[in-house]
Formats: structure tokens, sequence, C-alpha cells
């Protein structure tokens, strides 16, 4: 048995509805505290002396290292090349770069250009690019810049044309991005007010408000254009039309996936950032609202309103608050993932059984071709301009890592623009998609990624990866540590769980509130179907997942421990009785419901990770991990689950927790960072799939 560092257990009972909540480890929230840090550092200790002792970890970490190193282009949120005033910006990383670099292309065909490499504005590689706009004639670039994983961002401002900073500088910055106006004279941004702090990472994020910076001023000059201060958890982002005639302000609400839009126009006789009135458009809340382009003063939009599978409607900002809706592409019976209009038409990319494709449709609606890509696959970044014929987006599968292409949409034709080089036998493998029932009957979807000559005799070791949660779909997308985890022999298996927003809106809210046990309910039937099917056997099973998908490793494996041998919860959602306390969490609370209604208590205190581990019961292998600067998911989630776990753990199978320092959520990691993660997960996970064989 393995000795754990002591985790003191303090009285603080919370009283909840006429119950009583123990909560003894909350000492632990304060990730600054000096008994917490303590703490940290001898959990960390445990875990390294432990990792260190695994024979494969070595030869795992340098597969990782070298399947990682190879040249690829685009990031999560930038994908594909950016075209303004005839320069073409993208991202690109030589390999093991701890961040993407920026460049730029005068042309197609010019020489590429270094723009903005983040990886020499600090040491560690822990600075990002969290966010970008590039101006409509391409000659300044707001960028910014997220330190340590934090989702705090500074925003800067670079001449495109001699590579230096303006002295321009915008803080307090979160939730947001810029948006340059069509004369480049500023950009639109959303901030939060200044604490007396100056901030705290456990800070609650609420009261932003909507700006205006103009070039060469400093901050404390910016306008407020918007804000709600009788609606403190409204958030607001703010584009510039593509023909800078308008502001669209899409007004959040946490993550409820309905919204609001107001506009600004800004051709009206007055100085527009001063004056100009935020007007509203779709004002009710009862739906989704993407705005996609005008064309003048008609706006055209994707929504889910009367359509949970969503559509393409048009209305005239002439006509006041927009009731007067025209449908331009009915609910199809796939799900509208996005659209852009594009080229005088739209491009939309449809989920077709949580599979992508992308269709091109006339202004009117009509439909003219499909682009004919390899399946199954998912589709990111549709980028172009509105008069060009030129459209980007890059597509990934679990086999092959993220192509951007460029198609001609007059001609018809599709080139390759960028496409990674990879020292891994695709071929070897195959993705198949299963169907298997849900413990109420629910058919739920599944990929399979499995060598191709894979023998069902129970042997297999499976990765089941999930989320299941905040309309997200989980389509097909490639993943180093999933590549090596095929070489070394394993299966992955990935759930297409209720909650996600594969098969529209419908299937997101089957997964909510007092309906999130199906989402739990789908990941273990998932499990059974793998077990009956030959694929494999419980203790050769580990499950992982990330943030809402942490939660659901967290509750899944407590409610089936017989089920898992391995568990992998990464920065999840632990404590479903305080999670609405912490930065954004509040916002979570449309998708889970909140501890301070009473019925909704009983259904989180229910399914709780932390508040549901017993005593002597046999959990599986545990490798928890966080990072110290997670202020989204704050550590603490993680630092008490644990805490608990290594306290009520039956059996010798260890618990061990890494808490990353000098990183956050995830988002900005530094390549280094995560291969040595990765690196410790799968040789975690490997080493006690495979104990039984010795």
């Amino acid at each position: 048995m393995i000795e754990y560092p002591p985790s003191r257990k303090g009285d603080v009972v919370d009283r909840y509805h006429g119950v009583d909540v123990p909560d003894p480890y909350r000492w632990l929230e304060d990730p600054d505290s000096p008994e917490t840090r303590a703490w940290v550092e001898a959990q960390n200790d445990l875990c390294r002396r432990q990792l260190e002792r695994i024979p494969e970890r070595g030869s795992i970490r340098e597969r990782i290292a070298l399947l990682w190193d190879h040249e690829r282009y685009g990031t999560v949120d930038y994908p594909v090349p950016i075209q303004r005033g005839g320069r073409y910006f993208y991202f690109r990383n030589d390999g093991l770069q701890n961040q993407p670099v920026l460049w730029y292309r005068e042309g197609l065909d010019g020489d590429p250009v270094k723009l903005l490499d983040p990886n020499g504005l600090c040491t560690d590689g822990t600075l990002a690019v969290a966010s970008l706009d590039v101006s409509a004639d391409g000659r300044r670039l707001a960028y910014a810049l997220a330190a340590g994983g934090s989702d705090w961002q500074e925003i800067r401002v670079r001449d495109v044309d001699t590579g230096a900073d303006l002295p321009d500088v915008v803080r307090r910055v979160k939730f947001s991005a810029p948006s340059w106006t069509r004369d480049s004279s500023g950009f639109y941004y959303s901030r939060y007010p200044e604490t007396a702090d100056g901030g705290h990472l456990l800070e609650a994020n609420r009261n932003q408000k909507l700006c205006y910076h103009r070039l060469g001023t400093s901050q404390d000059q910016d306008v407020l254009v918007y804000e709600r201060p009788d609606r403190p958890e409204w958030g607001f982002r703010a584009d510039v039309s593509e023909d800078g005639r308008y502001v669209f302000v899409h007004v959040w609400h946490g993550t409820a996936p309905e919204n609001r839009v107001y506009f600004q126009d800004l051709t009206d006789p007055y100085d527009p950032h001063v004056t100009g009135p935020v007007r509203p458009l779709l004002d009710e809340g009862d739906a989704s609202y993407v705005v996609v382009g005008n064309v003048g003063p008609r706006l055209y939009l994707v929504t889910d309103r009367s359509a949970p599978r969503k559509r393409v409607v048009s209305l005239d900002v002439r006509d006041g608050v927009g009731e007067h809706q025209s449908e331009i592409i009915p609910e199809d019976a796939d799900v509208l993932e996005s659209a852009r209009l594009l080229g005088g038409g739209f491009v939309l990319v449809y989920l077709r059984n949580a599979s992508a494709s992308v269709r091109i449709h006339a202004l009117d609606g009509h439909a003219l071709e499909e682009l004919d890509l390899p399946g199954p696959c998912s589709v990111a970044g549709l980028s172009g301009r509105q008069e060009s014929q030129e459209l980007f987006l890059a597509f990934a599968s679990f086999l092959r890592p993220s192509t951007v292409l460029r198609h001609d949409l007059q001609a018809g034709t599709t080139e390759t623009f960028a496409e990674p080089e990879l020292r891994f036998d695709a071929g070897t493998y195959v993705t198949t998609q299963v169907v298997y029932p849900s413990r109420d009957g629910t058919p739920v979807p599944m990929f399979v990624t499995s060598r191709r000559d894979v023998e069902l005799d129970g042997s297999n070791p499976v990765m089941l990866y999930g989320y299941g949660g905040f309309n997200i779909s989980l389509t097909p997308f490639f993943s180093v540590p999933h590549a090596v985890w095929l070489d070394m022999g394993g299966i992955l298996a990935v759930p297409n769980l209720r909650g996600g927003g594969e098969f529209g809106e419908d299937w997101h809210r089957a997964g909510i509130l007092d309906r999130k046990q199906s989402v739990f309910d789908d990941f273990i039937a998932a499990a059974e179907f793998l077990v009956e099917e030959g694929y494999t056997e419980p203790r050769r099973i580990a499950i992982s997942g990330g943030s809402n998908g942490g939660l659901l490793v967290g509750a899944c494996m407590i409610q089936r421990p017989d089920l898992f041998q391995v568990a992998l919860p990464a920065v999840g959602v632990m404590d479903m009785l305080r999670f609405h306390h912490f930065t954004i969490g509040w916002a979570w609370v449309s998708d889970y419901g909140s501890s301070e209604d009473a019925a909704e208590f009983g259904v989180l205190r229910a399914y709780s990770p932390l508040h549901n581990l017993r005593e002597e019961v046999c959990y599986p292998a545990t490798l928890v991990t966080t990072a110290d600067h997670d202020d989204r998911v704050v550590p603490g989630h993680s630092f008490k689950f644990a805490a608990r776990l290594q306290e009520a753990q039956g059996c010798s199978r260890p618990v061990l927790i890494r808490v990353d320092v000098r990183a956050g959520h995830g988002a900005g990691k530094p390549t280094g960072k995560l291969i040595d993660e990765a690196a410790d997960r799968w040789a975690f996970a490997w080493r006690h799939l495979t104990l039984a064989d010795e």
C-alpha cells in the first residue's frame, strides 16, 4: 500500500435545505495558502516517484515526443489562414516549439514572414496567443496573450509592416477577442472591472463590459460601449461586419445555448464609438442565434428557433426587433454545425452521425454542391471573404491530423494548402462507428479505432474517452497521444454521449439538469458494450476525460468501480455543490443546476464525485491531473477529490494527483508540458491495465 501525504480534515459543515453536508477539505480550495502549497508539493513528489518506477514510461515518452515532432499548421481557435488586404496570416509549429508561431505571406505564393513568435516572449513557453484579429487592410494585428494557462488576456497591437508593437495595451480581458473597425482606427473588446486586490484566481467573473479602444490612446480613455449592471452575468462578444457597417453584439448568459443579438450602426451621422446606441435585434433569449454575415441591412443567421438541428434565416435591421424572420435554408435531418456567408452564398458544415460534411448553397438557399471529404472526419475553421471565391477549411480524423484545404468556389476545385507528415502508419488502423443501447434503450453511437486485424478475444486494452455536455460535439479528431496509444496495441473508443451537440439541441437537453445521469449511463453502457462484444474486459478498460469530461470520469468510476481498471480525470468538476462559487462556474448552472435550488441540490448530490465516495470500496487506479493556475475549473475540485479518494480507497490500487505548475485549464499549454503529461498518463494507464499479465 502507498503511504499518502497527510490531508488534514477540518470541521466545515454546510447546510443545504435542511441537510448537513461535511466539507472537511475546504482548506484545499485556497491554492495559495502555505498549507495547500505544501500539500501540493508532497503530492507531486509522491506522484513523480511512483511514475518514475514504471518501466515503460521512458519509451512511451520517447514515442510521444517523436510523433509530436512534425510540422503542423493552425491552432484550435485559428485552424486555417486568414486573408486580409491580400496577406495570408496563419499559425505554424515546426514540431516541438512550445507555442505555434504566427506567419504571413504577401499573396498565396509569397515568401513566409514571421510576425509573432510567443516562444521568444518568455523562457518557459507558458505565454500563449489566446485570440487575435487582423485589420481589414492587413496592416495591424491585435493579439491577446495569456500567461501560465490563465483565461485572463492582455491585448497588444503589432504593426505588420515593421513587426514592432505599438504602445497600446489593454488589460482585464477574458472570454473575448478583439474586433477591428473597417477603417483600422480601433477595435472592440470586452473586459471585466478592476478588483481591489488586482484580481485573484478564484474571483467570480461578472459585470463584463463592451469597450472600444482607439488606436494610439491609453486604456483609461477607452469608450464604454455597452454594459448591463442590472444583468451582472451577461457577457458580450462584438463582431464588426465585413463591410464595416455594423457591430453585432452577441449577448451570452453562461453556457446556455440561448443568447441575444444587439447591434450598433456605424454609418449613423455621429461618432458611433462614442455616442452610437446599441440596439436590441433579437432580445427574447429564447433561442440560439449566430450572425454569419450581411448584405447591406439584411442579416443572415443560424438559429435553433423552432429547429433543434438549426437552420438559416434572414431579417432586415430596419424592421426593428427581429420578429420578421425569413427562412433561407430549412432544418435538415443532419445538424447544422456552422455556416459562413462567402463568395455570394453560404458554406455550411453539417454533422451526419457525428461526422462532418460541407455543403455550398446559393444566397437564396438552394443547394449547389457538397465537397468530397474523407470520412469519418471533423471540419473546422471556415475562412474567406464575402466578396471572394476562396474558401479555407481544415479537416481531421482519428487517424489523420488537421489538413488545410483551399477550395475555389467559382472553379469548384480543391487543393491542399498544408498537410502534416507523420511517423505514423495510419493504414494499419481503422475507425468504425457502432451503435449500442444505453440503460434506457436510447441508441448511442460510438467511434472505435483499432488495428485492422484486432482480435475480439476480450484481451485488448481500451481507452474510453468522453465528454457529454454543454452542447459540445465529439467529432473525429487527431491526437498524438491517442495515436501512440494505438501504436502500443490499444483501442480508442469515443462515444457520442447525450448532453453533447452531435444530434442537435434535443440531444443536448437529454443530458442536462435532472437528466444528467443519462450521460453517465451512456458512458457506462459504452464500456459494457465493449465487453459484451469481445473488444475487452473490465480489467483492461481505462476511462479519460477533461473538464466536464473529468466530472464524467469521476462520476462513472464511483458508480461502477467494478467496470473500470484505470481512471484518468483531468481538470474535472468534482464538487457539484460549490462549483458556482468560483470564476466562471456560475455559468454552468444552465447545464448542471445549482445546489441553491432544493430539487437541483438532490440531483447534484446524487452524482457529485466528491460526495459519493464510499469507505473501503476498491476504486480504479486513479491519476488525477490539474494545474495550479486553472482559473476555469479551479484546482480545488481536484485537490479535494484526490484527498477524499486517497482516504476512501479500499484496495492497493494507487490514487495519485499530478499538479502542473504555471499551467491552466489546457489552452496554451506548452508542447513540452503536453508531452510530459501525456507520457505520465499513458504510462500509468498501461502499467495498471497490463499488471495482470505479469
